[in-house]
């Protein structure tokens, strides 16, 4: 536990955003909670309630809430900022970063994804937003959480163990002493690159492992146990692939490929990428799945097709070859050409003769 006081301004009252409220106040500090122009109903809730409407458990006495109009106020004095919008949030969160927030608060952001470019580059949000910060000229610390935590587990004080990542370590070291409780264990690195696309590739993956407990479900009944050994293999190539794609953008380490494995194995079973995985291997094409999950936001679909552009591209140019992405290229197939699942198992096999 710390022993001074700061202010915390967490902008973004979705689920991670609000999560990320109670270590912070847990350790003493003071936290203020902005909603975002989507996050009204929410911040509405918690003036009445002193809870998040999607939490079990209230917040910790004294979190203080705001609505975006009064975001100002809010950063007011602030020692630290965090962005908890979701990836469809990254170009307002640009803005909020280069227009209102002072370049002498150090950010923190738990918004994970990638962009492609269109020569086959893959940027983590950070680089993006690093980009439009250089080219307003201010020096904000830019930094960013990964790692395996759903937020729900976070605020029921299950042990969790993440990675903060930015720059510069003696400000990460200060960002942990902030956050870091007796559940909430943060590893620090400043590959940021590394960190970040480990934990953004891991929603199209998650996607590909979840399409076997749909096609379970078609082949044995909705009501059938749980098969394993299918997902597993898909876990397996999913590690191979994430690891290639690491590599690719020159940040293929054990402790990057270990944070992204972990964050998919939680996906897997905790994520709302399993819902859309599981209709989709039922049979439905990615137009059903979306309407039955009218509402429920999709990260995963829009990394899946993203990463699988940029290799195709890559692929064209003699840097990446797509048959060492057999499993990526079939989820991108499914989402982008409606093609019914077939998962190409033999493509997953090897032959190592040492």
């Amino acid at each position: 536990m710390v022993t001074i006081m700061a202010i915390v301004t967490i902008i973004g009252a979705g689920m991670m955003g609000s999560a990320l409220a109670f270590p912070a106040r847990e350790n003493g500090h003071e936290v203020r909670l902005v909603g975002t122009f989507l996050d009204r109903d929410i911040i509405d809730a918690c003036f009445r309630e002193n809870k998040h409407p999607k939490f079990n458990k209230p917040f910790p006495e004294g979190v203080k809430y705001y609505h975006v109009d009064s975001i100002c106020e809010a950063m007011r004095g602030a020692d630290l900022i965090i962005g908890g919008v979701s990836s469809f949030g990254v170009d307002w969160f640009g803005r909020i970063l280069t227009d209102l927030i002072p370049e002498n608060i150090p950010v923190l952001t738990v918004t994970k994804g990638l962009m492609d470019t269109e020569d086959g580059r893959l940027l983590t949000y950070p680089e993006v937003w690093q980009e439009q910060l250089d080219k307003a000229g201010k020096k904000t610390s830019l930094n960013a959480i990964g790692g395996p935590c759903t937020s729900y587990e976070l605020v029921a004080h299950d042990q969790t163990e993440v990675a903060f990542c930015g720059r510069d370590m003696e400000t990460l070291k200060k960002i942990k002493a902030i956050m870091a409780t007796d559940y909430y264990h943060i590893s620090l690195s400043t590959d940021v690159v590394g960190i970040e696309s480990a934990v953004a590739l891991k929603n199209g993956y998650a996607l590909g492992i979840a399409l076997t407990i749909g096609l379970n479900q078609k082949a044995f009944g909705l009501d059938s146990e749980l098969h394993f050994n299918s997902q597993a293999a898909i876990f397996g190539q999913s590690v191979k692939e994430m690891y290639r794609l690491l590599e690719y953008q020159g940040a293929g380490t054990l402790n990057n490929i270990a944070v992204g494995a972990g964050d998919l194995y939680v996906t897997v079973y905790g994520g709302r990428t399993r819902l859309v995985g599981i209709l989709l291997g039922r049979g439905l094409d990615i137009d059903e799945a979306r309407e039955e999950l009218n509402g429920v936001t999709l990260e995963s679909l829009v990394v899946a097709v993203r990463v699988a552009r940029a290799v195709k591209i890559a692929a064209n140019k003699g840097l990446l070859n797509t048959e060492d992405f057999p499993l990526l290229m079939h989820v991108d197939e499914i989402l982008t050409k409606k093609k019914e699942v077939c998962i190409p198992w033999e493509s997953f096999t090897f032959e190592d003769n040492k």
